[in-house]
Parts: structure tokens; sequence; C-alpha cells
């Protein structure tokens, strides 16, 4: 899995890129199949003038087979933004894995009531 750590308005710390990435091992254990991760860690100032908070964002962007996944979490800390969207990141995996066992399970095709129905159709009527 190729995990790409980057900085907007903040310069990411040892820390930081720990945390992310232990927090990223969670989703790879539910998940081995992820071509790769890119997560923007951001500083947003635009209340801070006002006298309102700084906000921490954490943006993921995760590539599997055929689809991306995108995940953002905004907090007034950075390592509870890093934790929710983890959290938000392995929900999502969780529900593309789910949904991709289910189409395999299925498969294509018509399903068992309809074999069910055409065999008592075809009995005959006396």
């Amino acid at each position: 899995m190729n995990v790409s750590i980057s900085g907007h308005h903040i310069s990411v710390t040892e820390a930081m890129d720990n945390a992310v990435r232990e927090k990223l091992v969670k989703v790879e254990r539910h998940f081995d199949q992820i071509q790769s991760i890119q997560v923007k860690l951001s500083l947003d100032n635009s209340g801070s003038s006002e006298g309102g908070k700084k906000t921490h964002k954490a943006e993921a962007i995760m590539r599997v087979a055929g689809q991306e996944m995108f995940v953002q979490a905004c907090e007034d800390d950075m390592y509870k933004a890093i934790n929710e969207m983890a959290d938000k990141l392995d929900r999502q995996v969780r529900k593309y894995k789910t949904r991709q066992d289910r189409k395999k399970t299925q498969g294509p095709g018509r399903d068992e009531r309809y074999e069910e129905l055409t065999v008592d159709d075809a009995a005959p009527v006396m």
C-alpha cells in the first residue's frame, strides 16, 4: 500500500505522520487490495481573525480497483481529525467489501426463485 501524507498551511510532524500510518493499518487489515492512499492535513485560519477557532482538517483519497473513496474530517484538534478520518475510511472500506462479497455470492443471472416458479408452472394441469 502506497501512503502519501502532505500538509496544507501546516508542517506535517513525525508524530502526525506516525498517527496517520497507525490508523491506516486498521483500514488495511480489513481490506488488503488498496492501491494507494493520499492523506492531506490542513489548517483553516478563516475564522480565527474574528475570534473563531482554527479548524484542523484531515482528508484522504483511497484508490482500490475500479473506485476511489474520499473522506474528510474537521475537528478542533488535528489528532481528533485524523482519528475521525480513519474511522470514516474504515466504514467505507467495510461497506465496499460487503458489496463485493454480496456480488460474488449472488452471482450473475437469475436467482433460485425464478427456477422454482418455472418448475411449478411446467407441471401439467389436469
